[in-house]
């Protein structure tokens, strides 16, 4: 083994670098948000069709999903850099066309390049990050506060947006991007180092092709499962996606330039992580995704009540974030995981204790308590697959977090969503009142907000007596979905203590940095 000169710690340029970097994920943030807050003055102006508002809701999370592993496998050929500025660009430019699409067809469009853009910016700015902060502790630390920005742009996003969308027209928020990215597009090349991998091979686009195919079946196909239940054609795409998954999975296995190295996955602790990521963002979807429509189905509150309310809930995840790397230096990642996921359990475990008759506060603290507990599984085990990959491959390993963690909220959303409505219907069907006709007791059992809107035309004591049972149902759907949570929570520590805990040798994240040098290098901006 080649011994390497100790490593040098960060500097101005390098966290001036950093603040650069949380620019791009802000507006990714902020972009994945908005949109909903926008969608009635959007509704208004362009009048989509049902399918067309689905595709423009739903392709930018496709598009993400499916070229994140293509953008990173190109970020290490071309340069993470260079990648990230055209990304930049192109975000920036597609941006204004989305803000000013004149049709629905043309808002399609402009979604899906935004997800195509936004592709690049992910894997590109963690690579990035994995270059510029060789000291473990500051890019454990780099990589926390480059998180912690997603989760800040998720809460002030609906602020800044609703303050726009108050004096501008709904373009307005799109447009909040341009002049984002437009400072990382003039600063990168002055605050960036260049790395690429310095034997670069062609693209086999027999790979990407069959790697994009994969994603975007899997991401559709679990949102319309959640929402549509398992129908032929869900099932059939489903298949054809894994089909694609066997076929990219073998065809890596025999091509000299593979898509993703899978000698990436010889290292335990890389495989680990990968999996307990993909665990923790699936486990604390729930809190974001349930937490809201309680507070605002169950326990009454308006939207901007129930925000305020889930305040607590996105401190606690930026809370969790920025402390963790500091308690992995002094004890290890994996005690760390394994202590919050003790707290996130108590928190699943609080939320079993929601209920119409009780304090809103069960919910926030619960939630707040889940949240904070796996913020550190999400913020470590990034740091943990980027650290443990050879840099010349930190572009790959950058992108297949980024692929874990939206898989982890896609079926987060689709698996816990069709716990919580298979339950709701089952115990609704059981309780709801014998005197409804056929028609308002299939609506109610669409969910919460039909019940709501089917006991509207009811008289008072009948449609009194539906919303308490259907209140009650989703109720008592959301404790055992918050029980799952906290067997999900279990499970993560069980796998944590047992194959983190004591990593074998040449198995850490030093592992790259007790190499001998590939050849990849910061070049030095021009």
């Amino acid at each position: 083994m080649t011994e390497t000169s100790p490593r040098s710690h960060a500097g101005r340029r390098e966290w001036l670098g950093l603040a650069l970097l949380t620019l791009p994920l802000f507006v990714l943030a902020i972009d994945a948000s908005v949109l909903f807050l926008a969608a009635p003055h959007i509704g208004a102006d362009l009048d989509p069709s049902p399918t067309q508002w689905l595709w423009a809701l739903d392709v930018y999370g496709f598009m993400i999903a499916g070229f994140l592993v293509t953008m990173g496998a190109l970020g290490d050929r071309i340069g993470r850099r260079r990648l990230l500025l055209l990304g930049s660009l192109s975000f920036s430019a597609v941006s204004i066309w989305a803000a000013f699409a004149p049709t629905p067809e043309a808002f399609i469009a402009a979604r899906a390049m935004l997800g195509l853009a936004g592709a690049t910016l992910m894997p590109s700015t963690l690579a990035i990050i994995r270059t510029m902060f060789r000291d473990d502790r500051q890019r454990s630390f780099a990589i926390a506060v480059w998180m912690t920005t997603f989760s800040v742009g998720v809460a002030v996003g609906p602020l800044l947006g609703g303050a726009l969308l108050q004096a501008f027209w709904w373009g307005s928020v799109f447009l909040l991007a341009v002049p984002v990215m437009l400072i990382t597009v003039a600063l990168g090349p002055a605050l960036l180092p260049e790395s690429r991998d310095p034997e670069p091979v062609r693209v086999d686009l027999l790979s990407v092709t069959l790697s994009v195919a994969f994603l975007i079946a899997l991401v559709y196909a679990t949102k319309e499962l959640a929402t549509e239940g398992p129908t032929p054609v869900v099932l059939g795409i489903l298949a054809a996606g894994l089909l694609c998954a066997t076929a990219f999975i073998y065809r890596q296995r025999s091509i000299s330039n593979p898509l993703v190295d899978p000698s990436l996955f010889r290292s335990r602790v890389f495989r680990t992580a990968l999996l307990i990521l993909t665990i923790g963002i699936f486990t604390v979807t729930a809190v974001n995704f349930l937490v809201p429509q309680f507070l605002q189905s169950v326990a009454g509150l308006t939207p901007l009540e129930a925000g305020l309310m889930t305040a607590p809930i996105a401190l606690s995840a930026i809370a969790g974030s920025l402390t963790a790397p500091h308690l992995a230096a002094r004890m290890s990642p994996a005690v760390v995981i394994t202590a919050g996921a003790a707290i996130s359990i108590a928190g699943y475990l609080t939320l079993t204790q929601a209920a119409p008759d009780r304090p809103h506060w069960i919910v926030v603290v619960g939630g707040a308590f889940a949240v904070l507990g796996l913020s550190p599984a999400t913020v470590l085990t990034v740091d943990l697959v980027v650290g443990s990959a050879p840099e010349e491959r930190a572009g790959s390993a950058a992108a297949l977090s980024e692929t874990s963690g939206e898989l982890g909220v896609a079926l987060g959303i689709a698996v816990m969503g069709t716990i919580l409505t298979a339950l709701y219907r089952s115990t609704l069907t059981d309780t709801m009142p014998g005197r409804l006709d056929t028609a308002v007791r299939d609506s109610a059992l669409d969910g919460l907000p039909a019940a709501q809107h089917a006991a509207e035309a009811l008289p008072p004591n009948l449609a009194d007596a539906l919303l308490a049972a259907a209140r009650d149902a989703f109720s008592s759907s959301f404790n055992t979905v918050a029980l799952v949570c906290a067997t999900l929570a279990l499970a993560l520590a069980l796998m944590t203590t047992l194959w983190l805990r004591h990593p074998r040798t040449g198995d850490s994240n030093d592992t790259a940095a007790k190499q001998p040098n590939q050849g990849t290098q910061d070049q030095p901006a021009p």
